[in-house]
């Protein structure tokens, strides 16, 4: 049984939390935060601890606050003989030379306030000093995960980059399509079995293979009307950048 303490108060602290108390292999000791009202979640609240200076022992401590804060709250774990982990994509192990057992485990996924999901598809990506401390947090990934992968904090932080342009850039996209279709009376809703297909082609091809479009296939006449029907500026200038990146991507082919 592997002791953990979930320290923060927002959505992956949230999804941590729901996931871990359902594993047969985990004891959850308690949940930390500064303010209460966000420790709300937390059914058991036996478990709410508001104090950091009053940390239970643990095996591993996940950190799962934002970046700018875990250099500071890692000043309350300096003393504490188990592992540190924060969940943070961008941020180096390094952040953590003043615990000492540093480690990493980040959750390759998006997560949304008030929305729950399944840890079982979720890579975890995990990182430490010692193979000891690789291996408990491989122990622990296991019991969420079916994908557990060591990256080191380099890997880490290109992987964060590729994560920002696949789900951040693209869900914005996907907000500029939704602006486009409420302007012309046109329900989205319409779009979403092309936005399911074009996530699930990856799973047999790869990005490169599965791009279409007037672009990719040098349609000019398209690529010019389009232009034409779009009357927002910051929505033709992305147009016009994405659609000469993608001629120029494939331009061989054309």
């Amino acid at each position: 049984m592997i002791s953990v303490v979930i320290v923060g108060t927002g959505n992956v602290a949230q999804n941590l939390y729901y996931a871990l108390q359902q594993t047969d292999g985990v004891n959850i000791k308690q949940v930390v935060g500064r303010n209460s009202t966000h420790l709300e979640f937390v059914k058991d609240k036996l478990l709410v601890n508001t104090d950091f200076t009053n940390i239970p022992n643990a095996d591993i401590y996940l950190l799962a606050i934002s970046d700018d804060a875990i250099g500071t709250v890692t000043s309350f774990f300096k003393d504490k003989n188990g592992l540190v982990a924060h969940t943070s994509g961008a941020t180096s192990i390094a952040v953590l030379n003043g615990v000492k057992r540093p480690g990493i485990f980040y959750p390759l996924q998006t997560f949304t306030k008030g929305k729950i999901v399944s840890f079982t598809s979720i890579p975890i990506c995990i990182e430490a000093n010692t193979k000891t401390d690789m291996e408990l947090l491989t122990d622990l990934g296991k019991t969420l995960s079916n994908t557990v992968v060591e990256i080191n904090s380099q890997q880490r932080k290109t992987l964060h980059v590729a994560a920002v342009f696949v789900n951040n850039f693209t869900n914005y996209l996907y907000t500029l399509g939704a602006e486009i279709c409420e302007e012309h009376q046109i329900d989205f809703n319409l779009l979403k079995p092309l936005i399911t297909e074009t996530a699930t082609k990856l799973n047999d091809l790869s990005p490169l293979q599965a791009q279409t479009g007037p672009a990719k296939r040098g349609d000019q006449k398209t690529l010019h009307n389009h232009l034409q029907l779009l009357k927002n500026k910051q929505q033709r200038e992305l147009y016009t950048l994405l659609s000469n990146a993608i001629k120029e991507k494939h331009g061989k082919e054309l």
